[in-house]
């Protein structure tokens, strides 16, 4: 239980950032986190859903607005992103933990502002993106983590490099396995870039639980059928229980590049370790976020 982590230790003056925080496991995870006396960054667009769940976390984690800090940020936006860090950088001089959990699925594809496909911008570069921009506060930080929400629905998945942006006919379930995937390799990419740094990456799957998440979209009777299938799943803050743990326990402290369920450490698709295909996603990643990788106005002077 998340009760069973808050009361086993603190992280009393470690800054947590989480995305995704406005809903279901994401808020969870920030409740969770400040319970035990972090300070929580919680990151989610600008909206009156969010400014209700930020008060609901403060609410039910006991908190004040200065530990529970709002920043607004549309992850679907290179922009945004780099206005976020540039808030973040301005207001906090360490970054303990990187919680990347938002993530998305549509049934129709859609294109972002930056013409990216939505599942793929939201779920593969919006953390690779922020991850690189936060890297030197990571690193400065250290030992510090980068935790990455994953899903089972990577288990059958594949990378289609021709289909990365859903470029061919494909279903919602395969499109964003594979998008769960490419986060996968690119969160194992990440702990083998920054061995010997004292920041660790590892990456999750938080169980089958209870969210709007595929929700989007749906017609009148898979909606329906959606509400009840869910009746019988778990609730987010069981969801956020592998979340926090890998955020705060110290028996992960040293541990990098592992994938997770419950505390325990699992094996993931195959996949999800292989270098040479890593290394081509990152290529691609790189490539289609290089204009915001390179602008000095995403960070504080």
């Amino acid at each position: 239980m998340i009760g069973e982590i808050v009361m086993s230790y603190s992280m009393k003056d470690k800054v947590c950032l989480v995305t995704g925080t406005s809903a279901g496991i994401g808020k969870a995870t920030a409740v969770g986190l400040a319970k035990m006396d972090a300070t929580v960054v919680a990151v989610m667009r600008d909206s009156d859903k969010a400014r209700s769940a930020f008060s609901e976390i403060k609410e039910k984690s006991g908190k004040t607005d200065s530990t529970i800090i709002y920043l607004p940020a549309d992850l679907s936006s290179q922009k945004s992103i780099g206005d976020l860090v540039f808030q973040f950088n301005e207001r906090f001089d360490r970054l303990d933990v990187l919680l990347n959990n938002a993530g998305v699925s549509d049934y129709k594809r859609t294109l972002t502002v930056d013409g990216i496909e939505t599942m793929f911008a939201v779920n593969v570069l919006a953390p690779f993106l922020l991850t690189n921009l936060l890297l030197e506060k990571l690193k400065s930080t250290e030992p510090s983590r980068i935790v990455n929400v994953s899903s089972a629905a990577t288990n059958g998945a594949s990378i289609d490099f021709d289909n990365l942006q859903r470029e061919k006919r494909s279903s919602m379930f395969e499109t964003y396995g594979q998008s769960k995937l490419a986060l996968n390799l690119t969160t194992v990419e990440f702990s083998r870039r920054l061995a010997g740094t004292g920041v660790t990456a590892n990456f999750l799957h938080p169980g089958v639980i209870r969210t709007d998440l595929g929700s989007h979209g749906l017609n009148p009777a898979l909606a329906f059928l959606a509400k009840f299938v869910k009746l019988f799943m778990a609730g987010p803050e069981k969801g956020a229980q592998t979340s926090i743990y890998l955020a705060t326990s110290p028996d992960v402290e040293n541990v990098t590049g592992k994938y997770f369920g419950g505390r325990s450490e699992k094996m993931a698709n195959p996949i999800s370790y292989d270098e040479a295909t890593a290394k081509r996603l990152w290529k691609i990643c790189e490539s289609l976020t290089s204009e915001s990788l390179s602008s000095k106005s995403l960070t504080a002077s």
